[in-house]
């Protein structure tokens, strides 16, 4: 099987801070490209589009944006077999972690629904056909829009810049608005997410087991959320520093873990490396070894590498020096190393493969495709379905790069 490419022409420096929220002083918008990392890929043929739903009680509980707009999520019921079952799809986006990025926030779909797309396609993991989804298309799928900054987890304001961190408040007005849809009588459920929704996949995932009843049967899939505590190529704590600003910022330690902050300090529970072992809800850990949202925006940042020495590398692996490539290599190690506990449970499933991407699961291509990526020649549509439907144990994990051909690498040219 062939080398899969996806080649991306951008501003590369100003994508690598727009991502993380370090800054929102520039002249263009990157957010379609950020989308484009985390969301449905055009490859999908005649994608079911679904309309926007704004929640209209979630004013009066304090839920609401960035800048006090009402939060929304996108519904398209189930049908047959599936009509009793439920997938949540958290969307991701980033964070912001200063009072100056997070007024920059407001003025886009990732901080007011004023910019909400009004019908978004549902491709991948949200698909509504069995060739492109085989195990969820007949779901109702649901596609939670994201507008707090803080991985649905934040919950205080700041009153002089008109900003309201609300997002554990968007996710419980969320939930109870579609739990009076149906969901609080669902046979089976899924949290899922990609990205900054990976994350609150993760720290959300025991609270969304909470909400049913014992025999309801409940999961979490994280994809491209096992953000790292790790060092980056300056020997710095690039990602560390944002996710202290994120926390302290937006109100977040009082939503984490307590098993977690009893501990550890809040930062330190807003990585999943902290928590995932302790989560008591089955969980599937979908990564991508050398998550390329990482590699650009934590471990090579501008501010990590002020001389550009890893422009090239980071751009394509293929630029990468031996040197440069032993550091991605340990950082590889570093995760399967965070995720050994995790995988030790046997109702947890996990699939690592090592390419250089970032979100699989709402892109066709990478979901569920004739030249999809795969481990042991099994599909990530596959892998997730064996394990949710318990037909078979997943622990999936991939011989270092470049070894895996069905990758669906993401190459960028500024």
């Amino acid at each position: 099987m062939r080398d899969w490419v996806l080649i991306l022409a951008i501003g590369f420096g100003v994508f690598g801070n727009w991502v993380c929220g370090y800054e929102a002083e520039f002249h263009f918008n990157t957010t379609e490209v950020v989308a484009f990392l985390e969301e449905s890929s055009a490859s999908a043929a005649n994608p079911l589009i679904v309309g926007l739903t704004l929640i209209p009680g979630a004013a009066a509980k304090g839920a609401v944006c960035l800048d006090g707009t009402l939060p929304g999520y996108h519904l398209h019921r189930g049908f047959e077999s599936g009509a009793n079952s439920w997938l949540i799809q958290l969307e991701g986006g980033g964070w912001c972690n200063t009072i100056r990025s997070c007024v920059y926030r407001k003025t886009t779909r990732r901080g007011s629904s004023n910019f909400f797309e009004k019908q978004l396609a549902f491709t991948g993991i949200l698909s509504n056909k069995a060739e492109e989804n085989p195990d969820f298309f007949n779901w109702n799928r649901v596609k939670v829009r994201y507008c707090d900054g803080a991985s649905f987890a934040g919950d205080t304001e700041d009153k002089a810049n008109n900003l309201q961190f609300r997002g554990q408040k968007i996710w419980l007005a969320a939930m109870e608005d579609l739990m009076s849809k149906g969901m609080r009588n669902a046979d089976q459920a899924l949290l899922s997410g990609c990205s900054a929704g990976g994350l609150a996949s993760i720290l959300h995932c025991d609270e969304f087991h909470s909400l049913f009843p014992r025999s309801t049967k409940v999961k979490c899939l994280a994809d491209a959320g096992m953000f790292m505590d790790a060092t980056d190529v300056s020997g710095g704590h690039t990602l560390r520093d944002m996710y202290e600003g994120v926390v302290t910022l937006q109100g977040v330690a009082k939503n984490l873990s307590p098993t977690c902050t009893s501990q550890n300090n809040p930062t330190s529970c807003f990585f999943p490396q902290n928590i995932v072992s302790h989560i008591k809800t089955p969980m599937f850990i979908l990564n991508a070894a050398y998550d390329s949202w990482q590699v650009v925006s934590s471990l090579t940042a501008a501010s990590a590498d002020p001389h550009g020495a890893w422009k090239a590398c980071q751009k394509n692996p293929g630029n990468c020096s031996p040197a440069q490539m032993n550091f991605f290599q340990e950082f590889r190690n570093q995760m399967l190393d965070a995720l050994k506990g995790f995988s030790m449970s046997k109702e947890n499933g996990l699939f690592v493969n090592s390419c250089f991407a970032h979100c699989q699961t709402e892109r066709q291509d990478t979901w569920f495709a004739d030249d999809s990526p795969v481990i042991n020649n099994k599909a990530i549509a596959l892998a997730v379905g064996d394990w949710f439907f318990d037909r078979s144990s997943v622990k999936e994990t991939d011989c270092p790069y470049p070894c895996d051909k069905s990758c669906h690498n993401l190459l960028f040219r500024s």
